[in-house]
């Protein structure tokens, strides 16, 4: 299997340009299954989990055309509602394309879906949504199948905020008779983004990016052109590159507002930055940084779970005590005993917390990348590090980040893909 080497410490200096979001282009594929006639999606990341999803559709039927960063998509042919077990099981976001598949065929099945081993990920808020819309679900312990003979309106309360349910069932939504409200609605970017491009569809979508979306269902979408937002969580990973590595580096084609909760912690640590309309610059540090005190994971606009590893990895270079509250997942902190192996100061307190003492010299190590996020986190920890990193299990960093090595190489990284 593909393995990083990496030589650190480093400095780095240059600009780097944000990739077309993860998230956005895992949804905008089942979005175009919704739609009569071609959808074009533009600024789509090439990275293993876009790749297995548009595998998944196109064992369902459908007809994908890809160009560069651009794929044509198109529904007429699909001729299949059972999704692939063995390729749902290694991407999560297959769920999401339950919705369309009901809509279209009046029933679905899948397997278990995958995902990253960060903790105990139920899909309970997805299958009582469903269910409030009408659909009768069976579990067999293989598979899931999900039976919608007539789908229904419904108001519906979320017991916990969750992007992929909000994705899903609004998306159902937009072709239901009658009008949907979803209450206490996740409002990542994402969404919003999600239900600007359904509303040139033909879709009548209001509230999105807030905590209730109200949708009235039309017959029938139209095909269109959906442009995938910058990566936020790409961007914030890289101003946390910058900041541990100590190097000027300017983030370019990215949208700084949907980081802000990012920016107020490096600015409390020391970090100098310079915010544009549509890039950040990172200033090379002149002092060592301090602890921020404590950092918690909250939903968005909250400082966001994902960015969580990369940034331990800052606080193990930052002067105090921090501890680290992850209240999202559960599983989410494991990887801190990488860090500890390559020299941190970390105590894991509990499966949600951990404290952070630093600063502490970074020593390289063989590692190996257990999520995309903790992954990501040990290759800034290696560019942090004194002496050579062997980061192996490299699949699930290229499940979320487009070419990374040779982007980082652009700023003068010494990585080396080797196979």
């Amino acid at each position: 299997m593909a393995k990083f080497v990496i030589q650190g410490p480093q400095r780095l200096s240059g600009q780097i340009a944000v990739s077309g979001a993860k998230n956005a282009a895992l949804i905008a594929i089942p979005a175009a299954l919704l739609a009569r006639g071609a959808t074009t999606l533009k600024r789509v990341p090439k990275i293993n989990d876009v790749g297995v999803m548009l595998d998944i559709i196109k064992k369902l039927g459908a007809r994908v055309e890809i160009r560069d960063s651009e794929v044509s998509i198109d529904p007429a042919t699909l001729n299949s509602h059972s999704l692939s077990r063995e390729l749902s099981g290694k991407v999560r976001a297959s769920v999401l394309l339950i919705g369309p598949l009901l809509l279209r065929f009046g029933e679905a099945s899948i397997g278990h879906p995958g995902g990253c081993a960060i903790g105990r990920r139920p899909i309970d808020q997805f299958l009582e949504g469903f269910k409030a819309l009408g659909v009768e679900i069976e579990d067999n312990g293989e598979e899931y199948r999900f039976i919608a003979k007539r789908l229904k309106s419904a108001s519906y309360f979320f017991p916990f905020v969750s992007v992929t349910a909000t994705q899903s069932l609004m998306m159902t939504a937009t072709r239901v008779p009658g009008v949907t409200i979803l209450k206490n609605a996740a409002s990542e970017p994402e969404v919003a983004a999600l239900a600007d491009y359904l509303n040139r569809c033909g879709a009548r979508i209001s509230g999105a990016g807030t905590s209730t979306i109200k949708i009235e269902g039309v017959e029938a979408l139209q095909g269109s052109e959906y442009a995938m937002i910058p990566d936020r969580l790409e961007t914030g990973m890289f101003a946390i590159l910058a900041a541990a590595t100590r190097s000027p580096i300017t983030i370019t084609q990215c949208n700084p507002e949907h980081i802000e909760s990012l920016l107020t912690i490096l600015r409390r640590m020391g970090a100098r930055f310079k915010q544009g309309s549509d890039s950040i610059a990172i200033l090379q540090a002149k002092e060592d940084y301090r602890s921020p005190g404590k950092v918690i994971t909250h939903e968005y606009p909250g400082f966001p779970t994902d960015l969580q590893p990369p940034l331990t990895v800052l606080l193990t270079q930052a002067r105090g005590l921090t501890l680290v509250h992850e209240t999202i997942f559960e599983g989410r902190l494991f990887y801190v005993d990488l860090l500890n192996r390559m020299g941190a100061n970390i105590i894991l307190c509990d499966p949600h917390r951990a404290l952070v003492q630093g600063p502490t010299p970074l020593r390289g190590k063989r590692i190996e990348s257990p999520d995309i996020r903790a992954g990501i986190a040990m290759v800034i920890a290696a560019l942090a590090a004194q002496g050579e990193t062997v980061i192996d299990n490299i699949y699930q960093i290229e499940r979320g980040y487009e070419n990374i090595e040779e982007r980082l190489r652009g700023l003068g990284a010494k990585i080396e893909k080797v196979n």
